[in-house]
C-alpha cells in the first residue's frame, strides 16, 4: 500500500467493510467491472425509447386487408409533427440529430484531459442524459409538438452520451493490468446489448400508461446508477492506496453501436490523455488516416454500422407495422421482441471472436458473417411474416450474422496497428486511430437510420436493399486486407511444411 492521501468515493469512508484495509484488489477490480458494466448499459437503455416509441408517434397502421387482425388502440393516432404522409421522414431526423452528435462528440472525447476527476464527469454526463431523456419525456404530457423541441433535445443528449465510453474504457484501463482477462473483458463488454435489451423491456412496459413514461422510466434509470457511480465508482487502484497496476495495460476501446471491444497494449494507464509526453509523440490526423489498415476498417464501419443501427432504431416499427402469422402486434410486443435481434448479437459477438481466434484471420471472418448477413436478412423480410416462431428464429440469426464482424472490426485494427513499430505502444497514437474508426463509423450510423425513415414510405422491401447493399460495400472495403490475411497463412503454412521436412 501507499502512503498517500487517498481519493476514496463517498461509499468507502460510510462503509468500513469497503475500505481498501478490509479488501484486497481483486475484490476492487471486480466491483469496478460491476460499476462500469452497469454505468454504460444504462446509457444504451436511455437510447431505446426513440425506437419504441415510433410506432406510436408515426403514421398509423395500414391495413391491406380487412381479414388482417391488428391491435389497434387509442395511442395508434400519432403524434404530430410525426403522424403526418412525412413521419417518417421526421422520425428519422431524430435520430440523425441525436448520432450526429454523438458522433462530432466522440471525435473529440480522446482529448479529454487528465486533469478531469474521471468519476464526477462520468456521474455529470449520466445526469445530464438521463434530465433530458425526460425532458424529451415530458412533451408528452405538456403536448409539445415543435419538431425543433425534440431535434434540439436529441442533440444534447448525444453530446452528453459520447463522453460515457472513454471515461468507462479509462477506468477499466486503469484497473487491469496484462494478466489474461480475455473471457472477463468480453463478458464485460456485453453492457451493450444488455442495456438495448434493459431499454427495450422498460420502455414498452410502461407504453400502455403513455409514451412519455417510456422516456422518463429509463431517464430515472441513468440518472439512479450515475448516483451509485458516484457513490462507488474508484478511478485507479492508487486513489485508494494499491500499487500502479504496471506501465502496459490492457483496455477495451469500442466503435460504436456498439459498443465493441479490444485489447490494446498502452505505456500508460488510460485512454482519455495520461500520456507520457516526453518519451510519445502526438498523432496527426491525416498522418493517423495513411496508417495501414486504418482507412478500409474505417470505411467499412461507415457501411456496417448503419446496419445494426437501422435494426437498432426501426425494428420495432418494422415488427409493429408488418403482419405476423396474419396478426399486427401491439406496441408492448412489439418492443420486447425486438430484443431477440440484441441476443443473437450476443451470441454473433462471441461466435465470430472464437472463429477469429480459431483461423487467426478476423478479416476473413468478418467478411464470411457480412456475406452470410445478406441471405439472413433476405429471409427474415421473406418469411418472418409467416409465424412467431419464423420471425424469432431469423431475428436471432439477423442480430448474429449483423453484430458478430461489427464486433470484430475493431480488434482486426489493433492487431493490425499493433504490428507497426511506427505507433507501437503508443497510446496517443491508438487514440487518435480510435476517433477516427468510432468517429466514421457513427457518422455511418446516424445516416443509416435517416434514411431508413425516408426510404420506408417506399415499402420496407427498399430499405432491406439498401442495408444489403451497405453490407455488400462494406465486404468489398475488407477484401484487400483478408488477402494479406490469406496469403500470410498460406505463407505459414508452406513454412512450417518445409521445416517439417527438413527434418
Amino acid at each position: 500500500m501507499q502512503s498517500k492521501t487517498l481519493n476514496l468515493p463517498p461509499a468507502l469512508t460510510l462503509f468500513p467493510f469497503l475500505k481498501p484495509q478490509s479488501r484486497t484488489l481483486i475484490f476492487y477490480q471486480i466491483f469496478v467491472l460491476v460499476i462500469t458494466f452497469f454505468a454504460y448499459a444504462s446509457f444504451h437503455a436511455s437510447r431505446k425509447p426513440p425506437s419504441i416509441v415510433k410506432s406510436i408517434l408515426g403514421p398509423t397502421v395500414q391495413l391491406n386487408s380487412s381479414i388482417i387482425q391488428s391491435n389497434l388502440s387509442s395511442m395508434d393516432t400519432g403524434w404530430p409533427p410525426f403522424n403526418g404522409p412525412e413521419g417518417t421522414h421526421r422520425l428519422g431526423e431524430i435520430d440523425l440529430a441525436f448520432l450526429s452528435a454523438y458522433s462530432i462528440g466522440m471525435y473529440f472525447a480522446g482529448h479529454v484531459g487528465d486533469r478531469i476527476d474521471l468519476r464526477l464527469f462520468l456521474v455529470f454526463r449520466m445526469v445530464g442524459s438521463g434530465l433530458f431523456t425526460i425532458i424529451f419525456g415530458l412533451g408528452y404530457w405538456f403536448d409539445i409538438h415543435s419538431l425543433g423541441f425534440f431535434v434540439g433535445i436529441q442533440i444534447l443528449c448525444g453530446l452528453f452520451q459520447s463522453i460515457g465510453w472513454p471515461c468507462v474504457v479509462a477506468v477499466v484501463g486503469n484497473w487491469f493490468g496484462k494478466a489474461k482477462r480475455g473471457l472477463i473483458m468480453r463478458v464485460w463488454n456485453s453492457h451493450t446489448s444488455v442495456g438495448n435489451i434493459i431499454g427495450s423491456v422498460v420502455a414498452s412496459g410502461v407504453l400502455e400508461f403513455g409514451w412519455g413514461w417510456s422516456f422518463a422510466v429509463p431517464g430515472i434509470l441513468v440518472i439512479l446508477v450515475g448516483v451509485l457511480v458516484f457513490l462507488f465508482l474508484v478511478v485507479s487502484p492508487e486513489d485508494i492506496g494499491f500499487e500502479p497496476l504496471g506501465m502496459e495495460i490492457e483496455m477495451a476501446v469500442e466503435v460504436e453501436g456498439g459498443e465493441n471491444l479490444e485489447k490494446v497494449e498502452s505505456e500508460e494507464a488510460g485512454l482519455l490523455g495520461m500520456e507520457n509526453s516526453d518519451s510519445l509523440a502526438a498523432i496527426g490526423f491525416l498522418e493517423a488516416w495513411r496508417l495501414p489498415g486504418v482507412a478500409p476498417f474505417a470505411f467499412c464501419l461507415f457501411f456496417s454500422k448503419p446496419v445494426a443501427y437501422t435494426f437498432l432504431y426501426w425494428l420495432p416499427f418494422y415488427i409493429r407495422h408488418t403482419a405476423v402469422a396474419g396478426v399486427h402486434l401491439s406496441h408492448k410486443t412489439a418492443g420486447i421482441l425486438s430484443t431477440l435481434f440484441d441476443i443473437g448479437g450476443v451470441f454473433g459477438g462471441i461466435s465470430a471472436g472464437y472463429v477469429s481466434d480459431m483461423i487467426e484471420a478476423r478479416a476473413v471472418t468478418s467478411i464470411v458473417f457480412l456475406l452470410l448477413s445478406i441471405p439472413a436478412l433476405i429471409l427474415y423480410r421473406l418469411y418472418g411474416s409467416l409465424s412467431m416462431i419464423m420471425n424469432i428464429a431469423l431475428m436471432l440469426l439477423s442480430g448474429l450474422l449483423v453484430n458478430g464482424p461489427y464486433s470484430l472490426i475493431t480488434t482486426a485494427v489493433a492487431a493490425d496497428l499493433g504490428t507497426q513499430d511506427l505507433i507501437k505502444g503508443n497510446s496517443r497514437a491508438l487514440a487518435t486511430v480510435t476517433a477516427i474508426i468510432d468517429g466514421t463509423g457513427s457518422v455511418g450510423a446516424a445516416i443509416g437510420p435517416l434514411l431508413a425513415g425516408y426510404i420506408s414510405t417506399r415499402g420496407w422491401n427498399s430499405v432491406f436493399l439498401m442495408l444489403i447493399v451497405s453490407i455488400s460495400f462494406a465486404s468489398l472495403l475488407l477484401i484487400r486486407v483478408a488477402k494479406t490475411e490469406i496469403k500470410r497463412k498460406m505463407n505459414e503454412g508452406k513454412w512450417v511444411s518445409n521445416s517439417t521436412s527438413a527434418h
